[in-house]
């Protein structure tokens, strides 16, 4: 029961902190790894840096930032360190189908340009200043803030998950 009560405060705040890091960087993937780092305590220093041009997979309306950093921090927990352990390996793939399947239920999937598409009712070319501007207006900032807690709460979920079972 006290694990219980651990897990439920682990991750506390983590929607708010990933929606304040996504504000103040513009940057989905930082945002939600350092927000899920800074509520359990997992060390990602050179990841963080690593992720810099990760939202939509280098701004092409690819996979979302969100999702990456989501996953990022999901392999720090669930991860292997031993590349030749296929079964460590086996073992971190469902908690990841499950972010991504929860995520795109929530979202409309799981590319930054279908995101984009749902919230607001277009893609846009975040490369191209005009574009930038334009998704700026049509509040994609804040759109996007969103996107980024809830893919920080579906994360922090996961991990505690883990914890969970492992402290019993």
């Amino acid at each position: 029961m006290v694990a219980d009560a651990q897990d439920a405060k682990r991750g506390d705040g983590v929607e708010e902190t990933a929606a304040q890091w996504m504000r103040s960087s513009r940057n989905c993937a930082q945002a939600v790894f350092a927000a899920l780092c800074e509520a359990h305590h997992l060390q990602g220093g050179a990841v963080l840096k690593a992720l810099t041009p990760f939202p939509g997979l280098a701004l092409r309306g690819e996979t979302c930032g969100a999702v990456t950093g989501a996953l990022m921090a999901l392999g720090l927990v669930y991860g292997r360190e031993d590349m030749s352990d296929w079964r460590a390996y086996l073992r971190s793939i469902p908690p990841a189908r499950r972010f991504c399947a929860q995520f795109a239920a929530e979202h409309g999937g799981t590319a930054c340009r279908e995101i984009l598409q749902a919230k607001l009712g277009r893609s846009y070319d975040l490369a191209s200043k005009g574009e930038l501007m334009k998704y700026a207006a049509d509040g994609g900032p804040g759109a996007c803030a969103g996107v980024v807690a809830s893919a920080a709460r579906i994360a922090s979920k996961l991990i505690n998950g883990k914890a969970g079972h492992e402290a019993r």
